[in-house]
């Protein structure tokens, strides 16, 4: 269920590394939350420099949302997100400060996967 979409400057050292960077989110995801690999989704849009913008200003590091199922702690977010960016950082080289991560939540009653509407997290780790 977990969605990952990054959104990133083209020239942006994370569109070199895809395949590395969707694996190792979706290897932090499961550890993290207890998840099956398989139901990690990962997908990059790759936008013109001078498309993300922050404050009304154009910045150059790319931004990745997250969305998971509802019912993890604050503390399983907050490791997912730290996690989620040392790694990423670790694969292209980009300081932890010139990335964003936004996670969004969504009841698993939201989510069709495999042709079943998904359990709660509290009840089922997907």
């Amino acid at each position: 269920m977990p969605f990952y979409q990054f959104t990133v400057p083209t020239g942006d050292a994370t569109l070199d590394h895809r395949a590395e960077v969707a694996a190792a989110m979706t290897k932090v995801h499961a550890e993290v939350t207890g998840a099956p690999s398989a139901y990690v989704h990962c997908s990059f849009t790759e936008v013109a420099p001078g498309s993300i913008f922050v404050a009304g200003e154009p910045v150059t590091g790319p931004r990745m949302v997250g969305v998971i199922r509802s019912g993890r702690s604050a503390e399983v977010r907050g490791r997912l997100l730290h996690e989620l960016a040392d790694a990423w950082c670790e694969i292209t080289g980009l300081a932890k400060k010139d990335v964003a991560i936004f996670l969004t939540e969504v009841p698993g009653a939201n989510v069709l996967e495999d042709g079943a509407v998904l359990p709660e997290a509290a009840d089922d780790p997907v």
